[in-house]
């Protein structure tokens, strides 16, 4: 068997012997020692689709992990293999790879905390700092250096990072991040806002990149191709943001301000022009028992901040932008989801309300509505004149294109303890030439009716029909699934994607098991081709069909 093959294995089945692991005396938990973990594999076994041809029988990405807890010291490996990855990052450069993917020890003693290995983190937001894990995207900003977590000081905590930002299996040492954050409970200083169960902080981040280049004339200079000749520009080695920010509670209240300024950044994102990005974000709840309401906006600028200033996918991002878009889970309603616009900018609203009617109807309502920023003169020069030269002004209260709209109703009612409907509308623009680089506006109307029934204890149904309806893109398509689970073990479903005009089917038939600790699905079928988003950062992903196969494990 291949040596790395087995070495996946090996670290896969460890924690298959039992389903937790204690060390230590129970007597003594000063010296007790706790070992949690998960396993997780999925695969394909790709059949030609279309014209795209795999040369292998079998697709497929895994991970292991583990960690150990204890009272003073926690430590962690995970052991990815993805030597032969799954469609969407077959053809990702940089990807494929094995061996241990991230590793961690941390040191922990009356308030202080000191972390070395690869750690995830986020400052406020996430406007100017956000490493995180997404294994459907493909993502792992983790940074590789050391964090100093400081929580002695009564109402203030500190973190200090600094380190390398992985990209798939490369940590480069050409750039470094480095950051600070600090935050301050004020209710634990002023007693009329403890006495009045007010909850407020102000918090505060510095987050700095140190980019290397090779040297030209005692200056930091890359060369760059401008109307088909070379020349270089001056580029700063060092690249700092900072945030401020206030949450405040109270009750039935939460109202978060945010402000982030970058300091000039000239990458491929802004085509390498000289100029301050900025975001603003303000968020305002309200919740009372049957009602709810949130309003928010943000207004960002130039705001892509990234590891390598050459990059331009979704893998060397430091900063996070969240999108104000609903994050619908359903098949049609998430067939064009909005990936957020870090350059130029954008502002973008949103709404939601919801509101229970005698504990039986809940009624949902969300509205959300982004415009790209305005600009003086030409609303987004791409060739190479605009290298090297400063910014195009903007209005910060003028908007420019309209990048996406979502209007959606939901309506949940439960007729009877055992049968439950949801219907939903929606209305939807979406400007795929801003998002995506072609394709013109897209107006879609998608219905939504879903229907869940128990037929005893442990037999349940459940059926989704959806239809989408528009004049553009590939026209109109047609959902339909049906799911029968037999509690908590067995799960079977059959669904069909539908696009009418084409009369091009996406059907799938799949069947998932649950034992203790353990799910497998099993299923076979057909994925179009299109953008998968998690928080308004996507990946595309290319059509397949095959036998799919996922494991978890979690211990």
């Amino acid at each position: 068997m291949n040596l790395k093959v087995t070495a996946l294995l090996a670290a896969s089945l460890l924690p298959l012997g039992a389903a937790a692991i204690d060390f230590g005396s129970p007597k003594n938990p000063d010296r007790q020692v706790t070992a949690h973990g998960s396993v997780q594999v999925d695969g394909l076994v790709p059949e030609d689709e279309g014209s795209t041809h795999y040369k292998e029988k079998l697709l497929g990405d895994a991970y292991a992990n583990i960690g150990l807890f204890s009272k003073f010291v926690d430590a962690g490996l995970r052991v990815e293999y993805l030597e032969h990855p799954l469609p969407a990052f077959y053809s990702s450069p940089g990807f494929k790879g094995w061996g241990v993917g991230n590793f961690y020890a941390t040191g922990k003693y009356k308030g202080f905390q000191l972390t070395a290995g690869d750690i995830y983190e986020q400052f406020g937001t996430g406007m100017i700092l956000r490493t995180y894990e997404d294994r459907a995207l493909g993502i792992d900003n983790a940074i590789r250096g050391g964090r100093l977590r400081i929580d002695a000081l009564k109402g203030f905590h500190f973190t200090f990072l600094g380190g390398v930002q992985r990209r798939y299996w490369d940590w480069t040492t050409r750039s470094r991040v480095y950051g600070l954050d600090a935050e301050w409970e004020l209710q634990e200083h002023i007693k009329p806002l403890s006495a009045h169960d007010i909850v407020w902080t102000l918090g505060a981040s510095w987050v700095s990149k140190r980019e290397r280049y090779s040297h030209h004339s005692d200056s930091i200079m890359t060369p760059l191709p401008v109307n088909g000749q070379y020349q270089f520009l001056n580029l700063p080695q060092r690249v700092n943001a900072f945030d401020v920010r206030t949450h405040f509670y109270k009750g039935n209240v939460d109202v978060l301000a945010e402000f982030a300024l970058k300091h000039p950044d000239p990458s491929a994102d802004n085509n390498y022009t000289f100029g301050r990005g900025t975001a603003l974000l303000l968020s305002a709840t309200y919740s009372k028992r049957g009602l709810s309401a949130q309003l928010q906006a943000k207004r960002s600028e130039d705001m892509s901040f990234r590891s390598r200033r050459t990059m331009t996918d979704i893998t060397s991002f430091i900063n996070y932008l969240p999108p104000f878009a609903y994050q619908h889970t359903y098949a049609l309603a998430s067939m064009y989801p909005y990936a957020t616009q870090y350059a130029p900018g954008e502002w973008a609203f949103q709404g939601n309300f919801a509101y229970a009617i005698k504990r039986r109807t809940k009624l949902r309502l969300n509205l959300s509505y982004i415009r790209g920023i305005k600009r003086e003169g030409e609303w987004m020069k791409t060739d190479d004149s605009m290298y090297g030269k400063d910014a195009v002004k903007t209005s910060f209260f003028g908007t420019g294109p309209l990048y996406y709209q979502d209007f959606n109703l939901q309506a949940d009612h439960k007729f009877t303890r055992r049968f439950s409907m949801n219907a939903m509308y929606m209305f939807q623009r979406y400007n795929k030439t801003a998002i995506e680089g072609e394709g013109g506006t897209i107006n879609a109307h998608i219905a939504v009716l879903e229907a869940k029934g128990k037929c005893s204890d442990v037999v349940t149904l459940r059926g989704e029909l959806q239809y989408l309806a528009t004049k553009q893109d590939k026209g109109d398509w047609l959902y339909g699934m049906l799911e029968v689970s037999v509690l908590p073990y067995v799960m079977v479903s059959a669904s069909d994607q539908w696009n009418i005009d084409n009369k091009d089917h996406y059907y799938m038939f799949t069947v998932t098991g649950n034992y203790r600790n353990n799910r497998l699905m099993l299923g076979y079928g057909r994925t179009r081709e299109g953008f998968n988003c998690s928080g308004g950062v996507c990946r595309f992903m290319p059509a397949t069909r095959g036998f799919q196969l996922s494991y978890n494990y979690n211990f």
